[in-house]
């Protein structure tokens, strides 16, 4: 699978661990994050990732902040996309199998290395369960289209 992932200055550290992480599960990875430990604007690095997301140019994405709700809420703002933060691995598993989360969102400065990794494989490891639920991301997506030129 192709995964994009994304960040601030203050996620750097973690976003290199995830990429070996994702590396060592035999994933490709997108680096649509900075590198430098220098203050920037989150909300440019979500639009990325949520761009390359919703294009189709990564599988799924995976984005880090500080706490994981800036970058999120940058990448919700691309039509297709639909980004959940998670701060332990039942949210990510319900946000995949409920929501067909696309982009997962955690903080730096929330979590420690192990649990993202047991959020990512939880993520990762489960699938959308379609029925009911398609008919409610169906709702979400509806929203969006109706208020995408507001």
């Amino acid at each position: 699978m192709k995964i994009g992932i994304a960040n601030d200055h203050s996620a750097v550290d973690m976003k290199n661990e995830v990429v070996d992480y994702l590396k060592s599960l035999g994933h490709e990875v997108v680096n649509y994050g900075t590198d430098s430990y220098e203050s920037c604007n989150y909300p440019e690095y979500g639009e990325k990732l949520g761009n390359a997301v919703a294009s189709g140019e990564v599988d799924q994405g995976i984005a880090i902040c500080g706490t994981g709700a800036g970058i999120s809420l940058a990448a919700n703002k691309v039509n297709g996309i639909r980004a959940v933060v998670c701060s332990e691995p039942y949210t990510a598993k319900m946000a995949k199998e409920h929501n067909n989360a696309n982009v997962i969102a955690f903080g730096a400065r929330v979590i420690g290395i192990e649990t993202a990794k047991c959020i990512i494989d939880a993520w990762l490891n489960a699938e959308f369960a379609g029925g009911r639920h398609g008919m409610r991301v169906d709702m979400i997506m509806d929203i969006e289209k109706r208020n995408h030129n507001l």
